[in-house]
């Protein structure tokens, strides 16, 4: 396994930064040029990638299959998933636009495929990786397809077991993957409740399978992003819309161009606050540290040539004199000079015996 990934000319993964996928989705509504508005947008707010999604409806669903809960709530009770998938679907030649205008605006094109048509499709436009949507994360004999297309993959793990999780990221290694698969962390919930997230999973996938891990996030707004950032997300994925009153499933659980720009920035903030985990005095703190550190400072009058004892010492700002942690070494030396109280304790101050430096 391999802890990067190259996606395109970009390097995903620990030491670089977060990758940030812009999902799309299908928030497009099956219209080509609102999707390629949304290229535009996404590019301008700061996405690294564009995420779209190809199906094709009868070999996605079963024409009895209900709608999601949540897509009952935001489209209706009335009809079925697949009528409600068919109007959002976008041809080959329309996906093959989008990558070349992403090409063009210097984003990347990435997709999820549904299945084995869609996949086979968008290996003929050459698209940088494929991203595994969660509802397939268990579906061994399609990750066993995308594996033979030897491109990088992006598995989301929602509604899975830790099991169910390894399973696939095994299935997609031991198919010619290693070394190109990365895996999210995900809440399939729209809008995901916080007390379900979770997040320690991330830190849990990046001990056991040392591959990118990053979150797919479904949180309002910004959300959980950030958070995810800083225990070690180096991809997220967020749903985006350009307006969030559109008509459609996934508008209401997606952000806009002005909160896109806003996580972007919020993720550069975590990832420079994070630092490189050596402690050590930083270039802001330089110039405070010897106002408000301490120094040794005389509590009494000292005359030259007295033994000085505990009592003779306290610790007081500025720390222009002998550090605090000398107080232990500094007590039954000689003053070698009276010391008035309140001085700041200076190695001057002090006779060391013969022999020993200053």
């Amino acid at each position: 396994m391999s802890e990067t990934i190259t996606i395109g000319q970009r390097i995903v993964g620990r030491g670089h930064p977060c990758f940030v996928i812009a999902e799309a989705g299908v928030n497009h509504n099956g219209d080509a040029e609102l999707a390629h508005k949304m290229i535009d947008a996404a590019k301008e707010s700061g996405a690294h990638a564009v995420k779209f999604q190809h199906f094709v409806p009868e070999e996605l669903v079963s024409s009895a299959t209900p709608k999601a809960e949540y897509q009952a709530e935001t489209t209706g009770e009335q009809g079925s998933m697949i009528d409600m998938v068919r109007p959002l679907r976008l041809s080959d030649d329309e996906h093959a636009q989008l990558k070349q205008h992403c090409d063009d605006a210097g984003v990347l094109y990435i997709c999820t495929p549904y299945d084995f048509p869609s996949a086979d499709a968008l290996d003929h436009i050459d698209t940088p990786a494929y991203k595994v949507a969660s509802t397939d994360t268990t579906n061994i004999p399609f990750l066993r397809h995308l594996a033979s297309k030897g491109r990088p993959v992006i598995m989301s793990t929602g509604m899975c077991t830790m099991e169910e999780t390894t399973d696939g990221v095994r299935t997609l290694a031991d198919n010619g993957l290693d070394g190109k698969i990365a895996v999210l962390h995900c809440t399939t919930q729209y809008p995901a409740p916080f007390n379900e997230l979770n997040l320690l999973v991330i830190q849990t996938f990046l001990k056991d399978f040392g591959i990118p891990v990053g979150y797919s996030d479904h949180t309002p707004g910004v959300g959980a992003s950030p958070w995810a950032v800083a225990l070690g997300a180096c991809i997220i994925e967020k749903h985006f819309t350009l307006d969030r009153s559109m008509e459609g499933p996934d508008h209401r659980a997606s952000m806009e161009p002005s909160e896109l720009r806003e996580l972007v920035a919020a993720i550069g903030n975590v990832e420079a606050a994070l630092g490189d985990g050596v402690k050590r005095v930083t270039e802001s703190e330089a110039a405070n540290k010897s106002v408000m550190q301490k120094s040794l400072v005389a509590k009494r009058n000292i005359a030259a040539g007295s033994q000085i004892a505990a009592d003779d010492l306290t610790c007081k700002r500025p720390a222009t004199g002998l550090p605090p942690a000398m107080f232990d070494e500094i007590i039954g030396l000689t003053a070698a000079s009276d010391i008035a109280e309140d001085s700041i304790i200076t190695p001057e101050m002090i006779k060391r015996p013969a022999g020993t430096d200053d």
